[in-house]
């Protein structure tokens, strides 16, 4: 039996205003502007410029945990959790990045029952490591996590699976999704693929568009 639906959202970039690696390259690992050049040229996959990244804070995990705190979200999301959860929808975060820094973010918020699928993250030696595990249900090679296998399981067990996304690892679950929504370079990847989608900004505008389908319930 299917429950009745979900809302997926990407963390970095979507969620969030910045992404992590980000401020971890901008504090901490200036060298990794030309590591991210050669991601973006195809040259290194994206588990693995993540890895780097990641093992180059060299910081007690109080200051982490602080730069962690610091990743500015889009103001309307702890809202938009408690709207779909009380109109009966799931609310998952799905993530190529890790779950260390979401479930930071998570508890910051006061979000309940969000559940987190993402690169498992642990503090170790002062810095971030990923724990990739090759037999894991949905392992992908390049991001760690393949999102498509994801949104394709949702699916079975949900009437109706939104999604939203900013970026490249957005475009392949997008295929499967019910309605996509997308913000940033995923329009424009989306658009190349000939796959349906509502361009958004904020988290308030996919909330208004779940008012119109009459998933979310206005009290």
């Amino acid at each position: 039996m299917t429950k009745k639906w979900a809302f997926v959202s990407d963390f970095d970039g979507t969620i969030s205003k910045k992404d992590f690696y980000w401020i971890v390259i901008d504090q901490y690992f200036p060298e990794g502007k030309e590591l991210y050049k050669e991601w973006k040229n195809g040259a290194i996959k994206d588990i693995d410029f993540l890895s780097t990244v990641f093992s180059a804070i060299h910081q007690d995990e109080d200051q982490i945990i602080r730069d962690v705190h610091g990743i500015p979200i889009d103001e309307h999301v702890p809202a938009f959790v408690k709207a779909v959860q009380q109109s009966g929808g799931d609310f998952y975060i799905l993530s190529a990045g890790t779950d260390y820094y979401i479930k930071h973010i998570v508890e910051k918020y006061r979000l309940e029952q969000v559940i987190i699928l993402s690169n498992e993250g642990v503090f170790k030696d002062r810095n971030i490591h990923l724990n990739i595990n090759k037999e894991d249900w949905k392992y992908s090679e390049r991001y760690g996590i393949d999102k498509s296998i994801v949104i394709q399981k949702l699916k079975r067990q949900y009437d109706k699976v939104y999604f939203a996304g900013d970026s490249e690892p957005d475009s392949h679950p997008a295929a499967f999704a019910d309605i996509t929504f997308a913000r940033d370079v995923l329009k424009d990847l989306l658009t190349e693929k000939g796959i349906n989608f509502i361009p958004f900004d904020s988290f308030k505008e996919i909330e208004a568009e779940l008012v119109k389908t009459g998933d979310i319930k206005v009290k």
